[in-house]
């Protein structure tokens, strides 16, 4: 099983002048020590609008550092928003290329299409139209990258007869991947034969499910998007180690109070007008009440229940090695480690990840870069 980390680059209230610019330093060098430890992708988020949540709207920009400061881990949007207001696909199609160059070959890209009221308003973006929105860009990506001259006809995207420069290095294309939180995505994942990154909280059997039911629709895909199929489930969850767990639970546990506040906060526009919200959205109207990304949830569970439930991965390196080893077992390919959140300092954060290089990762195979 492969390992990758997840950047929201959350900043939570209170701002400090300078504190942006401290947080992506603390990102990159957070970056760099995950490949030498062993970690083999990153990921990083493109939020937009959604203050102390995500301070990551442009996340192409810090690709292009850290393509600089890397040489063998892989850098993944997770995701590139695909509604046209946020994104022409042809920009994203460039954007994408030149990175792959930078990289020497190491970009994966994955896809969405926004899940915020805040996010879509903002943009002018019409939610029910962001799934044709996102199935014509992800076309339009593969046929920019791979086609010398390429045209396409759609409902929402025209393009006429074009030349599109740079090509990526990654032949045919860089592998392709889809947001998905509910089943329905993580169907449409399959059909497509699409990389899973599987943004989803739940205890690992339920989660465990829904990649069934993924694994299930990619050994056949119905209407393969790229061209070849990208078999991978990425599975997100919030991880903090230290060297036992009570420990890891005193040190964590007012971060994983923040995010679970902003968390709570963050869908509570689509709770509010729940009429605006496509059959596509509906399940994020009830999300205020029922998120239980970190801290307490709605049922009152405390930080150690939701630990002991395999809903986060906190506690020491053996307890964390036991809930991977079980998605492992459930099939997942690769865990997708949210490690920065709600304030954690830069120290205490790189100390988790020490631990987790140590003595985690390397049951599952990974391996750390001599230096």
């Amino acid at each position: 099983m492969k390992f990758g980390l997840l950047y929201e680059i959350q900043i939570p209230k209170p701002w400090t002048p300078g504190i942006e610019r401290q947080y992506y330093n603390d990102v990159i060098e957070q970056v760099v020590l995950a490949e030498q430890l062993g970690w083999e992708h990153m990921w990083a988020v493109e939020h937009h609008l959604l203050p102390q949540w995500s301070h990551c709207p442009a996340p192409e920009v810090l690709f292009g550092a850290l393509s600089q400061r890397t040489s063998k881990i892989r850098i993944g949007h997770g995701v590139a928003l695909l509604p046209r207001n946020f994104n022409h696909p042809m920009r994203v199609a460039e954007r994408t290329a030149v990175l792959d160059i930078l990289t020497n070959g190491r970009v994966d890209v994955g896809t969405g299409r926004a899940v915020t009221l805040q996010e879509l308003d903002g943009f002018e973006v019409d939610a029910a139209t962001t799934k044709e929105q996102w199935y014509e860009g992800i076309q339009v990506l593969v046929k920019a990258w791979k086609e010398e001259m390429f045209e396409f006809t759609g409902k929402h995207i025209n393009i006429p007869p074009s030349y599109t420069v740079p090509k990526p290095i990654q032949k045919p294309h860089p592998p392709l991947w889809l947001a998905g939180t509910n089943p329905e995505t993580f169907q449409t994942a399959g059909n497509h034969g699409l990389g899973l990154l599987g943004f989803v909280t739940g205890k690992p059997e339920d989660v465990g499910t829904r990649i069934a039911g993924y694994k299930q629709a990619i050994k056949d895909p119905k209407d393969p998007i790229g061209e070849f199929v990208n078999n991978q489930a990425s599975i997100l969850i919030q991880t903090y180690c230290a060297e036992t767990r009570e420990q890891a639970f005193a040190e964590v546990r007012e971060a994983m109070d923040v995010v679970a506040r902003l968390g709570a906060e963050l869908f509570l526009p689509w709770a509010q007008e729940p009429a605006r919200a496509p059959e596509s959205y509906k399940y994020l109207t009830q999300r205020p009440q029922q998120d239980t990304r970190a801290g307490q949830n709605a049922a009152g569970q405390t930080l150690e229940e939701r630990a002991a439930d395999g809903l986060i991965a906190v506690g020491d390196p053996d307890d964390i090695s036991r809930l991977f080893a079980q998605y492992q077992d459930l099939g997942a390919d690769q865990m997708m480690t949210w490690v920065q959140f709600g304030g954690l300092p830069h120290e205490k954060i790189t100390n988790s990840m020490k631990l987790l290089g140590e003595h985690v990762l390397p049951k599952f195979g990974a391996k750390a870069l001599a230096v």
